[in-house]
């Protein structure tokens, strides 16, 4: 198929960009917008590393082509920081050692972001529950659940 313009709307910004109905939006975003904070790992959506936000839920970029996001808005773990700070979640991460090698990291915080989002108080299992798609080899998770945990109790974001 011949390549064609889409419009992507990504962490507030509308981008057109000239791509194949075939590609992914890992690989668009990577690729095309110069946002590799989204990492490409197994390229199969078993790992979670490509973890972005669409509508606000987790999806596995490898997996959602780029066309399909058209009409959505995809926030990557660039877009997470505001008026230069780093997000709570990003901070208890840091301040914990959730962040080992950092390369789980973006879509560990991004899939955390959207379990907030929906259930500000969440338990020790939904936490786990919520980060199912996203593995991590260097942390066994305590720590990262720990982080989690700690932006929880302190309450509801704006």
């Amino acid at each position: 198929m011949a390549p064609t313009n889409i419009i992507l709307k990504v962490n507030g910004a509308a981008h057109t960009v000239r791509t194949a109905a075939q590609r992914s939006l890992l690989d668009v975003l990577r690729e095309e917008l110069g946002l590799t904070g989204t990492k490409k790992g197994c390229n199969a959506g078993d790992c979670g590393v490509c973890t972005v936000l669409l509508d606000g839920l987790p999806v596995n970029a490898c997996l959602v082509l780029a066309v399909q996001a058209v009409g959505k808005e995809i926030t990557t773990i660039e877009g997470v920081a505001a008026d230069g700070c780093l997000h709570p979640l990003q901070k208890a991460f840091i301040e914990r050692g959730a962040a080992q090698c950092g390369f789980c990291t973006p879509g560990m915080v991004l899939s955390s972001i959207s379990l907030l989002n929906e259930n500000p108080r969440p338990t020790r299992t939904e936490i786990q529950e919520a980060l199912s798609g996203n593995l991590c080899r260097c942390t066994g998770y305590v720590q990262i659940v720990e982080a989690i945990e700690s932006v929880a109790a302190e309450g509801p974001r704006s």
